[in-house]
């Protein structure tokens, strides 16, 4: 049976030159994982360049599709941030994106990127740093009240606050490791589904009966990760509007 941790092996597809920056050595070279990141990329303006493209007041099927994307990320981001959502709904469309695209590319054609702890990490980093950037613009050094929860006695304060601070730099944490365990998580079980197929089907008519049987839960695995893939990209961004709602209406808590 194939090894089914090889699928998320790093490997240069375009070998280019390591250049110096401050004293480190960064490798520029193309690697499967960035490529995929690409091709997802890729894949997303194509889609929405062409659905916008002959834009009409009757849409067809894809732009349907593409107006229930805006439509779903815009109404999440103005229902748990308020009046202000639309301002950061940008960049909150942008993260599901992203992350969706990857999610199916690694499903359908290619190397899955967020497979990788570097990319989930920098994903959790880029949106707890928005959301500490967006803290100190809007509130200034009140930003830290999101640590002292109003109405708590003073006696608790001490404990509290302490458990708030960790809570806050738990974040990106949680949100790196969900993204990459389920991703991670699922590939693997289909992937050892997958080898007992090939295993199975070569141990006589029994074989093929057991074969038959993985061949179905593969089937079922695979659509259950379809969906995994896209609940992934939308729970990053309800988790990326909560956490901005925390700092944009600190006044209210």
């Amino acid at each position: 049976m194939a090894d089914p941790l090889h699928q998320f092996q790093i490997q240069k597809v375009v070998e280019l030159p390591t250049i110096d920056v401050a004293g480190v050595p960064v490798d520029l070279s193309i690697t499967n994982s960035v490529l995929a990141m690409l091709i997802g990329v890729g894949c997303v303006v194509l889609f929405f360049a062409l659905t916008t493209a002959r834009a009409s007041i009757i849409p067809g099927r894809f732009q349907v599709m593409a107006e229930g994307l805006f439509g779903l990320i815009d109404d999440l981001s103005e229902s748990i941030i308020g009046h202000e959502g639309r301002s950061f709904f940008p960049f909150v469309f942008t993260l599901f994106l992203f992350i969706l695209s990857c999610n199916l590319v690694g499903m359908t054609t290619y190397f899955t990127a967020t497979s990788q702890l570097a990319v989930t990490a920098m994903l959790a980093i880029l949106t707890i740093g928005t959301v500490i950037v967006v803290g100190f613009i809007k509130n200034g050094f009140g930003f830290f009240k999101l640590f002292m929860p109003s109405g708590v006695p003073l006696l608790i304060l001490p404990i509290l606050i302490p458990i708030e601070i960790i809570s806050f730099l738990m974040r990106p944490i949680t949100l790196t490791l969900r993204l990459f365990g389920n991703m991670v998580g699922g590939h693997i079980v289909m992937k050892v589904f997958a080898g007992f197929i090939v295993a199975l089907a070569s141990a006589g008519a029994l074989g093929y009966l057991g074969g038959f049987v993985s061949l179905t839960a593969v089937v079922a695995l695979t659509a259950l990760e379809f969906l995994v893939a896209y609940l992934q990209a939308f729970v990053f961004a309800v988790l990326a509007c909560v956490y901005l709602n925390d700092v944009v209406n600190l006044h209210h808590h």
